[in-house]
C-alpha cells in the first residue's frame, strides 16, 4: 500500500493534516475519522488524499476546545445545527476566558538556601498550572495530621521531566512537565503542599523559573527572586505502582467534561455512571437521573463515585473532554484528558448505595 495507489500511511496523513498519529487513532476508535484501509495482516491504517479537509475540520474544532459529542454534530449534522453548536460553544468559551482572567488578576494583586542537587528550568504559568491540577489530591488536615507526608506534594525530577505527584490514598494525581534545561539529578522532594501554593501564586508571573531540590527541601527562583519550599519528612508513597500494576482496561468512557462535572455538582453522597452506547447516565441527587451524552468504547459499565472526589478530579483536568479508563468497577478508575496526556489523576470508585446498606 503506497502513494501511488492513492493511499498515505498514518504517519504521512498525520504530518499533512497537521494531527499526531496518536490522534488519528483516538478519532479512529471513536468514530469521528475512520482510515480508508486497515492492512488486516499488519493493523496499518492508511488514509486518502479526500479524507484530509474532514481531518483538518477535526484538527480546528479541537484547537478550538470544542467537545468531541458536540464536534461530531459539525462534522455530519446539518449546516444549521452546525451553525448553532459553534456560535453555543463561542458564547461559552467568551464566558470562561471572562471568568479565567478575572481570577487570575485577583492572584496577581494578593501575590533562600544551600547548593542545589538537581534542577531544572519550566514555565512559571505551567508550573502554576500543575500545582493546581495535583493539589485536590493533597490530605486534608486531619488524614494530615496522622501521615504528614500526604499532606505534601512530591516534587521529582527524573530525565527531562519534572512531575508533581500528591495523593490522599482516595486519589492520586501526576502532572509531568518538560523541562527546558536540566542540570544534576534524578531527585525528588516531598514539598509543602501550602507553600507550593503560594509559590504558584508567584510563578505564574514569570515566563520560566528554575526549581531546584536538594536534601532539605525545594526552590524556585524567577525574576531575580527564590521562594523557598520546605520538605515533608515520611516516605511518599510508590505512585509508579499504583499506576502500572494495575489490571487491563475494559472500559474506556469519553464525556464532555463540563457537561458531566455539572451533572455530579447536584449529585448526593454517591453518584453511580451507567455508560451506554451514546451517553452516561448519573443516577443520584437532584435531579434523581439525568444522562450527559458520550462515547462508550468497551461493554457497558456500572460504576459507583463519591461525587465530590470524581467532581475535583474533573475541575484540576484540562480540555473540553474527559476520559474514564476503567478495569472494573472496584479498582482505581483513570481520569484524564481525552488527548492531553501529561495529567494523570486515579480515583477509587465506591460501592452503590443497595449495596453500602447490606
Amino acid at each position: 500500500m503506497d502513494d501511488s495507489e492513492g493511499f498515505v500511511s498514518i504517519g504521512a496523513f498525520a504530518h499533512r493534516v497537521g494531527l499526531a498519529p496518536s490522534a488519528l487513532r483516538f478519532y479512529d476508535d471513536c468514530g469521528v475519522l475512520r482510515p480508508a484501509f486497515v492492512d488486516e495482516a499488519t493493523g496499518y491504517r492508511y488514509y486518502h488524499p479526500d479524507q484530509e479537509p474532514r481531518a483538518v475540520l477535526v484538527r480546528r474544532l479541537r484547537k478550538a476546545g470544542l467537545p468531541l459529542t458536540e464536534a461530531t454534530l459539525v462534522l455530519d449534522g446539518p449546516r444549521a445545527q452546525a451553525r448553532a453548536v459553534l456560535e453555543e460553544h463561542l458564547e461559552r468559551a467568551r464566558e470562561t476566558a471572562a471568568a479565567a482572567r478575572s481570577a487570575i488578576e485577583s492572584i496577581l494583586r494578593d501575590l533562600a538556601p544551600g547548593e542545589p542537587v538537581c534542577g531544572a528550568r519550566v514555565g512559571g504559568a505551567e508550573l502554576a498550572s500543575a500545582v493546581r491540577q495535583v493539589a485536590p489530591a493533597v490530605a486534608d488536615p486531619a488524614v494530615a495530621g496522622e501521615f504528614p507526608v500526604l499532606g505534601g506534594v512530591l516534587v521529582e525530577l527524573d530525565g527531562q521531566e519534572l512531575r508533581l505527584v500528591a495523593t490522599d490514598r482516595y486519589r492520586l494525581a501526576v502532572r509531568t512537565l518538560r523541562a527546558e534545561l536540566v542540570e544534576g539529578g534524578p531527585g525528588r522532594v516531598v514539598a509543602d503542599a501550602a507553600a507550593m501554593k503560594e509559590v504558584a501564586a508567584w510563578a505564574v508571573r514569570h515566563e520560566q523559573v528554575e526549581v531546584e531540590l536538594d536534601g532539605f527541601g525545594a526552590r524556585v527562583r524567577g525574576g531575580g527572586r527564590v521562594r523557598t519550599l520546605p520538605a515533608v519528612e515520611g516516605t511518599f508513597p510508590d505512585y509508579r505502582m499504583l499506576l502500572e500494576d494495575r489490571p487491563a482496561v475494559r472500559h474506556r468512557l469519553i464525556a464532555d467534561r463540563a457537561a458531566l462535572r455539572d451533572r455530579l455538582a447536584e449529585a448526593g453522597e454517591t453518584v453511580t455512571l451507567h455508560a451506554e452506547d451514546h451517553r452516561v447516565r448519573v443516577v443520584g441527587g437532584e435531579p434523581p437521573e439525568a444522562a450527559v451524552p458520550a462515547i462508550r468504547i468497551g461493554p457497558p459499565l456500572s460504576v459507583a463515585f463519591d461525587p465530590v472526589v470524581l467532581v475535583a478530579a474533573l475541575d484540576a483536568g484540562v480540555g473540553p473532554d474527559v476520559l474514564l479508563e476503567v478495569c472494573d468497577p472496584r479498582s482505581p478508575v483513570v481520569v484524564r484528558s481525552a488527548d492531553q496526556g501529561s495529567f494523570t489523576t486515579l480515583v477509587m470508585p465506591v460501592l452503590p448505595r443497595p449495596e453500602r446498606q447490606a
